[in-house]
């Protein structure tokens, strides 16, 4: 037979097919469930549900051909001869009930049989007010089967629409996750902490795969959004910004997805923040700014700011940078909430960090120190004293405050006040240690060269601690790396 004629005869079976259902009255499920026990009385396992119920409708729609294995179990479940499959001429749309057949001669579409029992969604009345009976032709009209298989088909599918495999509790225990790392992160161990994020992510994804309502995807990408914006941070302060960029990107769609503008602002921030410390300060502030659209006001929108002021100055642009800082001061005293700042940790920003950021920036433009030191020097004291109600402090930007700090009292000759205020950060265990602050002492050391503090053996030996803190920090890292596959 060539193409046409199987397209042909597939259109023919569909039609024969549907007939056949709408005739007794049965919905999609109740074929289903038909075609289930006719293949378990020969001993065949038919797909699950779901599968089954795309399968008829695609048997139906003339979308795929009949297999002679269902063409057994529906001539079984019709109880007809397989000669007669897609051979007896359809009911005519606009045929009058028949009349009962002689009881010699039973006809093949009305014999009463185990099988041909009403179906469950039929009522068993027969009063006009209720369904009258499954079999065909017996005062039920053909406009009213049409309606009620209508029916039934809304029911099959609300029915698929309304099964949610993923319920709350595991959508709670997701978005505690999140908030559990982001807290955790401030304080503790990078590596075992990013390992941690990635289960998590993965449990996300396998979540993903499974029946969702629409809602529960929006969480979801909402979550990963996040997870990811956490392993961005994890990565870039293990020192690959490769890697930290990339998953900051993949977050970033997922917020873009959902458009949820405080999460694609946050993870913003995060790639400004990776493109200042590879020294692209240009690339910061772009993407600085692109946040700031997303997001102009509370904490979060102020450090935003910040990054702006840290990258203008990094450039000589004092102008901007002081602007930045003014602004971040206005905004930061509106008050603001959103679903990220919520979350806490990573994704809040604390008074004492807005000092930091800004004494940051501030050091980074000419003739600037003491304010520098001002600003460096509250943030310290802030960090010292503990996080205000609401807010959680980073150890990692408790230290690097305090190596701008030493920069800038060694650019105003203060040596021994840069050898103090260092001491803390030079003494942390190698597990807190993060690449940033071998860069940040990058830039002491480069103070130490000035000419004032040439044949100095303090200085000399400032620099050689911090030289030793780089190489071991750097062994550390390559020591507590995992083991390739074997």
């Amino acid at each position: 037979m060539g193409a046409t004629g199987r397209v042909a005869a597939s259109k023919v079976h569909g039609q024969w097919l549907q007939r056949h259902r709408q005739a007794r009255g049965w919905s999609v499920s109740e074929m289903r469930r038909r075609l289930r026990e006719a293949a378990r009385q020969v001993g065949d396992n038919l797909p699950d549900n779901e599968c089954l119920t795309v399968m008829i409708h695609r048997w139906e729609d003339d979308r795929s051909g009949i297999s002679e294995r269902y063409r057994l179990h529906f001539c079984r479940a019709f109880q007809i001869p397989i000669e007669e499959f897609g051979l007896a001429a359809p009911i005519p749309p606009t045929a009058p009930p028949p009349t009962a057949p002689p009881p010699t001669a039973p006809s093949p579409l009305a014999a009463p049989s185990p099988l041909a029992a009403p179906s469950p969604l039929a009522g068993a009345a027969k009063g006009p007010e209720h369904r009258s009976s499954n079999e065909p032709g017996l005062g039920r009209s053909w406009i009213e089967q049409e309606i009620l298989m209508t029916a039934h088909e809304s029911n099959d599918h609300a029915q698929f629409a309304e099964r949610r495999d993923t319920g709350e509790a595991t959508l709670e225990q997701l978005r505690s996750d999140v908030v559990r790392l982001s807290r955790e992160y401030t304080t503790g161990q990078p590596l075992p902490l990013f390992f941690e994020m990635r289960r998590v992510r993965d449990q996300m994804y396998v979540a993903l795969d499974r029946k969702l309502w629409p809602r529960d995807q929006s969480e979801l990408y909402f979550l990963l959004g996040c997870v990811n914006s956490l392993m961005a941070i994890a990565a870039d302060g293990l020192g690959n910004s490769a890697a930290a960029e990339e998953l900051a990107r993949a977050g970033l769609a997922y917020a873009l997805a959902i458009d949820h503008r405080p999460l694609a602002a946050q993870l913003r921030l995060g790639l400004a923040i990776i493109a200042l410390y590879a020294n692209q300060p240009l690339r910061s502030m772009d993407m600085a700014v692109r946040g700031i659209e997303h997001l102009s006001d509370g904490p979060n929108g102020a450090q935003l700011r910040l990054v702006q002021a840290r990258a203008a100055a990094r450039i000589g642009d004092a102008d901007t940078a002081r602007q930045a800082i003014a602004t971040a001061t206005e905004i930061r005293e509106r008050d603001y909430s959103d679903e990220v700042t919520e979350l806490g940790g990573e994704f809040g920003f604390s008074m004492a960090s807005q000092h930091y950021y800004a004494g940051s920036a501030v050091a980074d433009m000419p003739d600037a120190e003491s304010s520098a030191i001002a600003e460096l020097g509250r943030a310290i004291e802030l960090y010292a004293a503990g996080p205000e109600p609401g807010e959680h402090h980073s150890l990692f930007c408790k230290m690097i405050a305090r190596v701008d700090l030493a920069g800038a009292w060694l650019r105003a000759g203060q040596l021994e006040a840069a050898v103090s205020v260092a001491g803390p950060v030079l003494a942390l265990p190698f597990d807190q240690r993060i690449s940033k602050l071998q860069k940040k002492f990058g830039r002491v050391r480069s103070a130490l060269a000035a000419p004032r503090y040439q044949g100095s053996a303090e200085a000399r030996h400032f620099d050689g601690q911090i030289e030793q803190f780089c190489r071991d920090t750097i062994a550390a890292q390559l020591r507590d790396l995992p083991a390739g596959p074997t």
